[in-house]
């Protein structure tokens, strides 16, 4: 291809490009998901769930996440409460305020929530990392509520295991064990540790993955444990990486690119696996965050169904795709 046609080439890719991210509520059809656009929730305002994660109840999920609205209040914190019944279309159910809860000062970081609800207790426990603005806090953040959506109580900040934690993820095994997922930059990995009865602490170190890896996720598929990491390479985007094991415990296998690296996870860095298990097909979805440090608050969301099964992982190129959630299955265009 001659320079000209090169850059003709580019140039329609990124007019595509720019008009698939540029999306608006009256370009969407209630059933497709457009990773990289706007996605509005039912005020038509764009989702606040940044870091996020998911739980679900009943036929309901729940997505929390960083609420980074333009207009939010320097000396708070916000995280996004949101709920659907198919994973597409996204009520808004509470913006939920935090003060400084540990006297961190200006600055002071709320990052990565995610809620887990303890059927023996009753509650809703959020964990959070929890930081100074120099990030030597280092901790997880605990808060309980009552309910989904309600006012989350800030109970205590600790280091899981004794260890400095940053970037947390979450992963609820299909026997329902819940499990904290953490990064510790001085031992250079992530660990997987198994929640407390109440939720309120960690119970025991389940792995240490000797991988200098955040934003973990884990998702267990046809008798395997699929972890994901991202390298420590701050707000830019970089390849992320995945890993098998039988159990939870390891061992684990090398680490792989999930997408061509030279993509760097199509701008993305990985913060949840969904498996969205159907009468007719079982569906994993990369949940990623494209951040937007300038304007936090324009940070996108890529969620592609991943290629998955016996030891490999793939996340293909985004496109907009449908998901039956009833059935599982998805379909993904072909353009």
């Amino acid at each position: 291809m001659n320079s000209t046609n090169f850059r003709t080439a580019l140039l329609v890719f990124m007019v595509l490009f720019i008009s698939s991210v540029s999306l608006t509520a009256q370009d969407m059809d209630g059933k497709t998901i457009y990773p990289g656009a706007v996605w509005p929730d039912d005020r038509g305002n764009h989702i606040q769930a940044h870091g996020g994660g998911i739980i679900k109840l009943g036929a309901t999920y729940y997505w929390f996440g960083e609420y980074r609205a333009k207009d939010n209040l320097p000396e708070f914190r916000y995280v996004g409460c949101y709920s659907s019944t198919d994973l597409v279309n996204w009520k808004f159910l509470k913006k939920i305020q935090f003060s400084d809860p540990e006297n961190l000062g200006a600055g002071w970081v709320l990052e990565r929530p995610k809620v887990y609800y303890n059927n023996r207790t009753k509650k809703f426990v959020m964990y959070m990392h929890l930081d100074d603005r120099s990030y030597k806090f280092a901790r997880v953040g605990v808060a309980v509520s009552d309910k989904v959506d309600g006012e989350y109580k800030f109970v205590k900040s600790f280091r899981p295991l004794g260890l400095e934690s940053r970037d947390i993820g979450q992963f609820i095994d299909d026997d329902g064990t819940s499990y904290l997922v953490f990064e510790s930059r001085p031992t250079r990995g992530f660990y997987i540790a198994k929640l407390s009865d109440d939720y309120l602490n960690v119970a025991e170190q389940t792995c240490f993955i000797s991988a200098p890896l955040e934003g973990g996720a884990i998702v267990h598929y046809n008798g395997l444990y699929y972890a994901i990491g991202s390298a420590l390479t701050g707000w830019d985007p970089n390849p992320n990486k995945f890993a098998t094991a039988k159990s939870l415990e390891g061992p684990w296998s090398e680490f792989k690119d999930i997408a061509p690296p030279e993509s760097k996870t199509y701008g993305s860095q990985s913060t949840m696996l969904i498996k969205v298990a159907g009468s007719k097909d079982t569906t994993v979805i990369f949940m990623g965050d494209q951040w937007r440090p300038s304007s936090q608050w324009d940070s996108r969301y890529l969620w592609m169904p991943v290629e998955i099964g016996e030891g490999k992982l793939k996340l293909p190129e985004p496109k907009p795709w449908k998901l039956n959630i009833k059935t599982g299955q998805v379909s993904v265009e072909n353009k």
